[in-house]
């Protein structure tokens, strides 16, 4: 079986991009996450794992490299273990396969994967780092302040807000709050707040 992996980092990316050709695939599967959280640990890595122990997947297809993730070690991890049970992995934007038609390791594609992983490693980690940036430079124009003192917000409407709503999905799921934060875009605090509007609303 042929599967087209998919990777968003929040439920407001749009994945069509990835999709091209996906009729030439005979499953496709879809993560929303962060790229770093492990992929054997995602919703969408965990049925990949399960197709790779049973033996029905042949081939697994990803758009670009850092759709299967943004830490090097976890990209090489999970290539390892496609690698042990002679699947292939083909990336899409980079032309690249991990195994040749001979089922021996692409040493070439190897070399590449490696470097392109710690790019996408390197570009995480400024992304990160701009966003921390532009918070402090907020904060110190006093533009980023929280909700002023004596106004409240409707609980029903708190709760409706989309990126709520999705966070109480995947609470319902068992995900945890780092994992929530990351996946929907929430501040934790945020995530915690909902926790408690829930029980208030539930009593």
């Amino acid at each position: 079986m042929k599967v087209l992996y998919i990777r968003t980092s929040t439920v407001e990316q749009n994945s069509e991009r990835q999709s091209i050709n996906s009729s030439d695939h005979q499953l496709l599967i879809e993560d929303k996450c962060s790229g770093a959280i492990p992929f054997f640990e995602r919703e969408g890595g965990k049925k990949i794992l399960s197709l790779l122990s049973s033996g029905e997947l042949d081939e697994l297809v990803v758009h670009q490299i850092d759709r299967l993730g943004r830490n090097l070690m976890d990209i090489l991890t999970t290539i390892k273990a496609f690698t042990e049970n002679k699947i292939n992995i083909h990336f899409v934007k980079q032309g690249l396969r991990t195994l040749n038609d001979d089922g021996s390791v692409n040493d070439i594609s190897k070399m590449v994967i490696s470097i392109l992983g710690v790019v996408a490693e390197m570009e995480r980690k400024m992304i990160r780092e701009r966003q921390l940036e532009g918070i402090a430079i907020a904060k110190s124009k006093g533009k980023y302040k929280g909700r002023a003192e004596g106004t409240s917000e409707d609980l029903i409407d708190f709760l409706s807000k989309p990126k709520n709503k999705k966070a109480i999905e995947l609470l319902k799921k068992g995900y945890k709050n780092v994992e929530i934060s990351k996946i929907v875009g929430l501040h934790p605090n945020t995530i915690t707040k909902v926790k408690k509007v829930i029980i208030k609303i539930n009593k």
